[in-house]
Parts: structure tokens; sequence; C-alpha cells
């Protein structure tokens, strides 16, 4: 099973995959969470893709390819794998597709107010890197599960949201079109409660 999720920043991406992981028993493949790991540990290549996060900008489609080709290559990936932030752009997409047959594409559609409100609202640990939402913390500066320091990751302020959704309609939301001509794509309500969105998910799977 090789899945993509798309969704813009805030849609629960990263949330359902993480769900997926479990109930497939594939790897989950967020270059995000490359790029963060990167930056933390200031190598090379964080330091490449350094200014373009901070801008919200996307991290230029050579870089993106040869990073996600790398962890493809493991051998946790060769039953399937769940891709999280990519492919980004059709550029990336129509290069991914000559490489990989994708089994299908889950768009998790939300309205843009409530991906704002989801946004501005995340505070990640700094120690164990868990996300967290402030309308379900009783500290907003502890994390729960470590009690490490919450704090407001660059690309969730307020400036860098509203660019970031300007990039995403730009780059990644003609992606919806380009896999729906495919027949590949799955559309989620991703507004629902995390469970029934991860209940809708596994059901429109089974159909496939």
């Amino acid at each position: 099973m090789r899945i993509v999720m798309l969704g813009a920043p805030g849609a629960g991406k990263g949330t359902q995959a993480q769900r997926m992981v479990s109930h497939f028993g594939i790897p989950q493949i967020s270059t995000g969470e490359i790029f963060r790991e990167n930056l933390k540990r200031n190598t090379p290549l964080g330091r490449e893709i350094k200014e373009f996060m901070e801008k919200g900008e996307l991290v230029p489609d050579d870089i993106v390819l040869k990073i996600v080709e790398e962890r493809l290559s493991h051998g946790d990936c060769a039953k399937g794998f769940i891709l999280d932030g990519f492919p980004r752009t059709l550029g990336q997409a129509k290069a991914f597709d000559g490489d990989v047959d994708v089994s299908c594409v889950i768009n998790l559609s939300v309205d843009d107010k409530v991906l704002l409100e989801r946004l501005a609202g995340r505070r990640t640990c700094r120690n164990c890197s868990a996300v967290h939402h402030i309308s379900v913390l009783k500290d907003r500066k502890v994390c729960p599960l470590c009690g490490g320091e919450l704090f407001t990751r660059q690309d969730d302020a307020e400036a860098t949201i509203t660019n970031r959704m300007k990039v995403y309609y730009k780059n990644t939301h003609p992606l919806i079109e380009y896999y729906r001509k495919k027949g590949k794509l799955i559309d989620v309500n991703s507004a629902q409660p995390p469970q029934a969105v991860f209940e809708e998910i596994k059901e429109r799977i089974a159909e496939l």
C-alpha cells in the first residue's frame, strides 16, 4: 500500500498518518520531520533548507526528491509507505510518478478558518517533539507527555501561517485535480473529529 497524504497546513495529515502507521503496519515518511531533524542537528542539508522553511516557502524540488528517494530505499518501505508532505508541486508529482505507482491519494479537506485556528493554537515540545493544541492543554507551556517546554514553531507563527496557505493554494492545491484525473484521489472531510476522519479513511481504502 503506497499512500500519499494531501491537505492544507493544519488539515491533520500528520495525525492521520500516525494512525495509519499502526493500522496498516507501514512507515510514515514525513518530509517536514526529516527537515526539522536536519535543522536541529545543523547538518549541511539543514542549513540549506533553513531559509526556505523560516519564510514558509517550499524547499526546491531537487532537494526534496533526493531526500524522499533516499528514505524510500530503506527496507521498512518494501511493503508500502505513507507520504506526508510530499509531493507538494506538480513537478514533484510527475517526477515521482515516473518511479513509483501510488496506490491512492488521500485529500483531507477542511475550511480555511478551521485551519487557521488549528495552526495558531499548535504548540510543540522541545524535548519529545510532540504537538499539542492549546484548546486541550491545562498548561500551555508544559508538555503533558514528558514535562518538556512547549513553544510555537516558526512555521506556526501567524505571519508564516498566512504565507504557508498562499504557497499551498499556488503550488499544492493543483495536485488535487491532477490525482483526481488519474483516478487515485480519495476526498475525506477532515473537519470531523480525528477518529471519525480515520474511520472514513479506512472505509474508503477498503473499497479500493
